[in-house]
């Protein structure tokens, strides 16, 4: 692995970490989106999880037999995005124009505080993205200035 692999796989892990806080945020601004129950013309939003996995690539000068294959490391993908297969939260409203006739409305069942906390940690796995891509940067520009010398 050479240096400007740390770049590509930092970069994967940032890409991964901004989806990631772009589906928290459209998780938490649909949190009041109604929907009545039974009803699958009208469900409420459906909480979003995404799904990643490591990217491997075949290191391309390595001899392709199973003793001495190798593979680098290439960062992370994301696979796909899944609905969270919890139910939706009933609330008693008989007023609300999505209630059923039992007067319950469906809401989403997002719970604000594992939202943020997520948030958290998606925001915290971004700064040490940077911070490893910063390094690498820095590592490559000392050997330059030795090389210089």
């Amino acid at each position: 692995m050479n240096f400007f692999d740390s770049f590509a796989i930092s970069a994967s892990g940032m890409s991964a970490e901004r989806l990631r806080l772009d589906i928290i945020a459209n998780n938490l601004a649909n949190i009041n989106t109604a929907g009545r129950p039974g009803d699958p013309a009208n469900q409420p939003y459906r909480r979003q999880v995404p799904l990643f996995a490591q990217q491997f690539e075949q290191a391309i000068n390595k001899p392709r037999n199973a003793a001495s294959c190798s593979f680098a490391g290439a960062g992370v993908k994301a696979v796909g995005i899944v609905h969270d297969p919890n139910p939706p939260r009933m609330v008693h409203d008989p007023n609300h124009p999505l209630a059923d006739a039992s007067g319950y409305v469906a809401y989403p069942n997002i719970n604000v505080l594992n939202e943020m906390i997520d948030m958290m940690t998606a925001t915290r796995s971004y700064e040490a993205n940077v911070a490893a891509f910063n390094a690498s940067k820095g590592m490559i520009l000392k050997a330059l200035e030795i090389g210089r010398n």
